[in-house]
């Protein structure tokens, strides 16, 4: 493996970590976009709630809130697991 491909493995290894912390705070979550004026500021929220950088920050916004369902939380962490 190079460097460019553990890079990208590492970047998407932060994005996943990102997600799953959204899902389970995700009522914290909802609340920091809710009061945010725009995506930018949402996007900061996100990250400082979440500890996280704008790209985990992005994917959080960028995720379709059906995915927050128990089945699809269920889903995505033995997807997550089988990788």
């Amino acid at each position: 493996m190079d460097d460019h491909e553990r890079q990208m493995r590492e970047q998407q290894l932060m994005i996943v970590e990102a997600l799953v912390q959204a899902m389970d705070r995700r009522d914290e979550v909802f609340q920091v976009i809710d009061d945010s004026e725009d995506v930018d500021e949402a996007i900061r929220r996100v990250g400082q709630l979440l500890g996280v950088g704008e790209h985990g920050s992005r994917a959080v916004l960028d995720m379709q809130a059906g995915r927050f369902t128990r089945d699809q939380r269920r889903r995505s962490y033995w997807d997550d697991a089988d990788r």
